[in-house]
Formats: structure tokens, sequence, C-alpha cells
């Protein structure tokens, strides 16, 4: 990871690290953490080049060009209309990505009916291993409802810059093939692709369902 990656990590991980720390103050008597974060994008600056405005001037979202698991060109543009849950990992992760994914599930179920207002997407940040079939059978085990998007390099990269998402290829000691590291926010956006509220890794879905219908409105 080259020096300008690093600073810009750790200036996503500082600004949200502040967003979260406030949200956790500013939470009031049963409020899930989660909902008190999207009260505070709420009360944020005016959202600029698609995403929010986030302390040190971070923003988050905007334009990019994939395919899904047959092949199809998706943009941003075809988010817009609906909430959408935004989630960037690889099928062959062992761990986090399918814990996330299956809590994105979860939340779609909790919200019944008003999930039809919600589309949930998942970006490979694997595109060497992650073909369009592989990433649409992956995403077809955790719910119906989840949309499977890769890309070339290239597009891949230009999504995961939209988004703030680091990811880079390693390979642990002793081992015969490579994983990819990478951050695991989930990113919730409203109708016209503004970011709304970051998930954090580990949030429930609970919390992720009531600040979802809180956005539905």
């Amino acid at each position: 990871m080259t020096r300008a990656l690093r600073i810009a990590a750790a200036l996503l991980i500082l600004a949200l690290g502040a967003m979260w720390g406030a949200a956790l103050i500013v939470r009031q008597p049963g409020e899930g953490l989660g909902a008190a974060f999207a009260r505070l994008l709420g009360n944020a600056p005016p959202p600029s080049a698609g995403g929010v405005a986030l302390p040190a001037g971070v923003a988050i979202g905007g334009p990019f060009s994939l395919v899904d698991g047959d092949g199809r060109p998706v943009t941003e543009a075809d988010l817009r209309g609906r909430l959408a849950l935004v989630f960037f990992g690889f099928t062959f992760c062992p761990d986090v990505c399918p814990t996330e994914l299956q809590a994105i599930g979860q939340a779609m179920d909790l919200l019944g009916p008003r999930a039809e207002g919600v589309r949930p997407v998942f970006i490979s940040v694997d595109p060497e291993r992650d073909t369009p079939a592989r990433v649409k059978d992956y995403v077809a085990l955790f719910h119906p409802s989840i949309t499977g998007l890769t890309g070339t390099s290239a597009q891949v990269s230009a999504a995961a810059r939209a988004f703030r998402v680091y990811y880079a290829k390693v390979t642990p000691p002793g081992a015969s093939d490579y994983l990819m590291d990478h951050s695991a926010f989930i990113y919730l956006l409203g109708r016209d692709g503004s970011l709304r509220a970051l998930f954090r890794p580990g949030a429930t879905p609970e919390e992720m369902a009531a600040t979802i219908r809180a956005n539905l409105g």
C-alpha cells in the first residue's frame, strides 16, 4: 500500500471514529447506535459529490461501473429510487464477509414487506477470482435480494475509491493462496444515492433494520 493510501485510510478511520463516538454520546435511551449515527448524518452539512460531508471533509459514494452475476452492466444510477445497502468483500473471505452478509440478510427479513424499498449490494474486491457467476452463486447463499457485482481490476478500483474502501492482496505465512485485506463497513445510501448511514463491522441486524426503517420514511 502506498503512503498516500495509508494516509487516506488513516483519515477515513479517524473521521468514522469521530462520528461513531459522537453517536455514542448523543444516543437516546433505547436508541440503537446505528440509529443515532443516522440521526447525526441527518444534521450533517449538505452532501457533495454524492456523499454526506463527514468530518475532515471526507465524502463517500460516487460513480461506478460494474457487472452483475448475469454480466449485465450496473452503475450507481441503478441504485437510485430505493435505499441501498452496499458492502465490499470477496467470496473467498473466511469470516468477516459471511458474517456481514448474513446480518444484511437477517435485516432484510426483519423489514418484512418494507424490504421491497431496499436493494442490498455486494461488491467484490477480488476481480481476479470473483467472476460474475461465482459472485452470483455466493450472494444467493445469504439472501435472494442481494445483488453481487464484480468487474475488471480498474472498475473495482474505481468503485472502491468512490466509497473510500481499502483493500489489498495478502498472503498469510505458510498459506498457498492469497486473501484480501479490506475495510468492512456497510453503507446505507438514500434514494438519491447520498450516504445516509455507515454500519460498523459487527452491527446487529436489529440496528440495521431500525436505521433503514427511519430512512424509509
